[in-house]
């Protein structure tokens, strides 16, 4: 089997690359919220809930408004009762930030334990080239949603803001990775 690999011929401005002081600005600040936010997880974990919660307070508004705009009845059901549905979740993320994380947290190391079992034993009978990264990648995300788990409740308040920071941390380090591309085209 042999595969046809295509290069992307990407064309970097002038204007662009005189950019790139932004661009790294812009990852240093990402890579210290991360930061920030590993160091204070459960700060990051209750701050993340309340902005979700407001999102869906806001999709419930919107919803409202569409149920009242679509003019059939099928439609107003629909949209009515996909704005209570927002509006409950976006209540419960506002007023009890503790209690969804917990839950979220819960969902996320079931998606985890499940989602291990399924790379380990998929790659054993499947028996691809390289299974082996598979299988090591199922171990290692089988044993984050047991020690989740291990730790629920209390991983419900820390888990989702130290990913969260994780993820702003490597988020930032790819644009700061991009500036210095950038500063040398």
């Amino acid at each position: 089997m042999t595969a046809d690999i295509q290069t992307l011929d990407i064309q970097i401005t002038k204007d662009l690359a005189q950019q790139w002081g932004w661009f790294l600005a812009f990852g240093v600040a990402l890579v210290l919220i991360g930061a920030a936010a590993v160091v204070r997880s459960v700060t990051a974990t209750m701050a993340t809930m309340a902005f979700f919660g407001w999102l869906l307070l806001l999709a419930a508004a919107v919803e409202i408004a569409a149920s009242f705009w679509v003019g059939h009845w099928a439609g107003f059901f629909q949209h009515a009762l996909a704005a209570i549905l927002y509006g409950v979740l976006g209540f419960l993320f506002v007023f009890r930030p503790a209690i969804t994380a917990e839950v979220l947290t819960f969902v996320m190391a079931l998606f985890f334990l499940v989602g291990g079992l399924f790379h380990i034993v998929g790659s054993a009978m499947l028996g691809y080239a390289g299974w082996g990264y598979q299988a090591f990648d199922g171990v290692i995300t089988l044993a984050l949603g047991v020690m989740i788990l291990a730790q629920w409740p209390a991983s419900g308040l820390w888990v989702i803001g130290l990913f969260i920071g994780v993820d702003l941390i490597f988020y930032g380090a790819t644009w700061i990775a991009i500036a210095w591309g950038l500063k040398g085209a």
